[in-house]
Parts: structure tokens; sequence; C-alpha cells
């Protein structure tokens, strides 16, 4: 299939649109780094590939001078420990960072900075590669003055300081975080180019901190009268978010920790609120109030933003669950197959509603599906990697996968969403992703109607 109009049925190639100046003076360098690496990539033909076929793409150790001649680290003295006690990546992994998308927001200032999912190994994100959305910028806030207080129906309101919390029984959990936005500028007919700015608004770390139900419990919630909770955040953006009570008394948790580590400024230190499954905005940050109430509150940012525009012009509004989602993020836009042969496919996969059950993996764009393997762990509310081998003949190939979850919901194509959701919409696009593999190798974003 060629990229052509837009008429049902055909592909939309992608234009690059939203490309910051940085980002568009350092893609040939990522370019070049992954050809060298041949980290990611893939192409055409489906199917398993034997051994052989895929070793006789190595070169043959006896041709190599990398590994005949000893390299100066292999014979000399190597640095010390590192000056500022605190590590940091390889600077010939320099290149791979968040990237901003100026414009993207209302606010002058870029708010939203995304995660280079197209370089991530396993589930977890890096700290200091987990995307970030602000509504009023990051603070980086003392920990000895901040204060969280619960109040409400509750019998005994209560103010907790950092130490109170601290010294609390924790438990520690892997959740992924997306934004309501993400993968929204694919709803019209708009197609950025790589994986970092369609799915990028997305995370998978392990938090520490206590569960919001026994702090609930500590403040003696009236749990006959209870139904919702209102989370306000310490910044100056004000932001409050209902949340249910069934989810406020299940894995909610109130964090300090990420990663084995406290939360970094720019995710909410020293205190954000962690919703599994649920739109990352009710995931409030710098976190210093709980409200039980009777009734959703009805907030600024549940009214104005983060609501669903139905093709009949009304706004459906509360609806926060990230549905069963998947992408492949190698081979995907931006990258450039090495030659034909065998590659590795790989992505991830989740679900708001619990586990991934199963992906399949198509190469010629929804017409036949395979399995890919999912590799473990493989847990509620987290991402999950998977891998599908993969041989590619050097012709044209559109690469897709589609989740299933642990309730039986089966990710949609895009024309089936557009169809349920029209294409005015912003948030909750959990529709199947196309990447186009040209006969040169190159990949770029497509959309498959």
């Amino acid at each position: 299939m060629k990229p052509s109009s837009t008429r049902p049925g055909r592909l939309q190639k992608a234009p690059e649109f939203f490309l910051s100046r940085d980002v568009l003076e350092t893609k040939g360098d990522e370019r070049r780094s992954f050809l060298r690496k041949a980290f990611l990539a893939a192409g055409g033909a489906a199917g398993a590939v034997a051994a052989p076929s895929l070793f006789a793409q190595t070169t043959r150790a006896d041709g190599d001078p990398a590994i005949l001649n000893l390299p100066a680290h292999s014979k000399g003295l190597g640095a010390p420990v590192a000056a500022k006690g605190y590590g940091t990546p390889s600077k010939y992994e320099e290149n791979l960072q968040r990237r901003e998308s100026p414009g993207l927001t209302r606010v002058g200032a870029a708010s939203v900075s995304f995660a280079p999912l197209q370089g991530f190994f396993g589930i977890i994100t890096p700290s200091g590669l987990h995307f970030e959305r602000h509504h009023q910028g990051f603070w980086d806030i003392d920990p000895t003055q901040h204060r969280f207080m619960i109040n409400g129906l509750v019998k005994n309101p209560k103010v907790y300081t950092m130490d109170d919390l601290m010294r609390l029984p924790s438990i520690s959990r892997m959740y992924f975080i997306e934004c309501g936005a993400n993968t929204g500028m694919e709803w019209g007919n708009v197609a950025v180019p790589t994986v970092q700015y369609t799915h990028g608004m997305l995370s998978c770390c392990e938090y520490t901190g206590v569960p919001l139900k026994w702090l609930l419990d500590d403040c003696g919630i009236d749990l006959e009268k209870a139904k919702y909770i209102l989370a306000e955040g310490a910044d100056g953006s004000g932001m409050t978010r209902t949340i249910n009570l069934k989810n406020a008394l299940d894995d909610v948790m109130v964090a300090y920790g990420m990663n084995g580590e406290m939360l970094r400024p720019e995710n909410g230190y020293p205190l954000r609120l962690v919703v599994p499954g649920v739109q990352g905005v009710s995931w409030v940050k710098y976190l210093r109030r709980i409200e039980v109430g009777d009734m959703p509150y009805d907030t600024k940012d549940e009214n104005l933003h983060y609501t669903d525009l139905m093709p009949d012009g009304k706004h459906r509004q509360y609806t926060s669950i990230q549905e069963v989602k998947s992408v492949i993020t190698t081979p995907s836009g931006g990258q450039v197959l090495l030659e034909k042969g065998f590659y590795n496919v790989t992505g991830i996969a989740w679900s708001g509603r619990g586990k991934i059950r199963r992906v399949e993996i198509s190469v010629d764009g929804g017409k036949n599906w395979k399995d890919a393997r999912l590799e473990t762990p493989i847990l509620d509310k987290c991402l999950t990697r998977f891998n599908f081998d993969w041989t590619w003949n050097g012709s044209d190939a559109i690469l897709q996968s589609r989740a299933t979850d642990s309730t039986g919901q089966v990710q949609a194509s895009l024309a089936q969403l557009r169809a349920k959701r029209g294409t005015r919409s912003i948030y909750h696009n959990n529709a199947i992703q196309s990447w186009l593999v040209g006969a040169n190798g190159e990949v770029s974003n497509v959309q498959v109607a």
C-alpha cells in the first residue's frame, strides 16, 4: 500500500508537525545512532526466523579490527568514582532525552515534554526521562515545610508532615501513568512523525508510599456518606481532581518515592497522588489536601479540560480510565532499517482496567495478525513489554500492534474509534498505531482509515 489521500481505506503520510528546532537539528544524529547500534528496526514479511538467518547478518570475528585490536580502554586506567556522586548516562547516549513541543498547550512556554519511548528497554522509565505535563510550571518544594491535610467527611481531620508520612508502613508498586491527551494529535488527520510525539506522554515507574485507604481510616472516614474524594495540589494552578471512593479505597497511593529514590521535582516532589489506571491529571502533584465528599466536585479542570467532545457536540465528562492500548516502539517513525533480513519488533502495551493478556502483530496493515511474546512481569495497570520475530523482504510493510486486556477489551482501530467518537476530540485516543516501512528502509507514521 502506498501513502495516499485521506479517503477511507487509504493511508495518510505523516507530516513533520510539532517538531521544535532542537529536534530537527538532532534528528540526523538520532538516526545515525540508531544505525550504529542496530538497536531498533524491522520490516515486511511476517514469520519466525531460524538462527542461521539471524546470525548470518553479523560480522565474522576474524574480520573486524575493533575486536582484533585492543582499544585504549582495555590497556589503561579508567576514571575514578563519579565526582558529583550522582550517576549520569554515557556521553554516547546524551541524544536520548525528553523533548518539548512548543505551541502545543495554551500557555506561552511549553508545558509538556515527551518521553523517548523509542530508546527504552523493558518497562521501567528512567526518572530523568519521565514525561512532564505542567499546568503552572514545577517547583522544588522544601519537604520540611510541606503539609498534607485530610478533611471533609471524616471524624478526625488531620495534617501530616513528610516525617509523619515516612514513619508509616509503606508499599512499593509498579504502575504506568499516561496523560489523557496522549496520542491526541492523531484524532484528526494529523500524524506526528515519531513515537516520542505520538505516545510519549506515557511512563512507568515503581512508586513507594502509603495507601490512601490507610490514611482515610486513620482519619475516620464516614463510609455511609462518603462517595468521592477531591485531591488538591500545592502548585500555582490549583489543580484539583475528583476521584471516586472505590478507587480511593483500592490502589490509590500517597507517594513520596519513585524508582527507589525520592520523587523528582518535575514529578511532584515531595508528595504526589498515584491513581493507577486513571489519566495522569488525576495523579495530583505537590499533594497538599484530600477532601472527602458525597458528590463530584466539578472543578475547572473537570469542566473546561479533560472532557471528550462527542460527534453530537456534547462533552463526555469523568471518563478518566485509560483504556487498553499498545504501540510498537521499534521499528517506529523516524527510524531506518539497516538491510533486509531478521529484526525484532518490540513495543509496550497497557490497560487501566487490569493486566495485558494478549498482543497481536500485523505487518500488512491489519489484514493478518499473529501473536507476539509477552515478557514478564505482567502486572495490573503496568506496562507490558512484547516482542515479535520478523523478517523484512525489502518491500513496503505496515506494522501494527493490537492489545487485549484481562477484561476482554480489545484495542480499536482508528476507524472504529472515529466511528464512535468522531474526529474533534483530544483525549483518550487508544487506537491502533500504524508505521509504514518503505522499500528504502525508512519508517514513517501513517493513518490507516
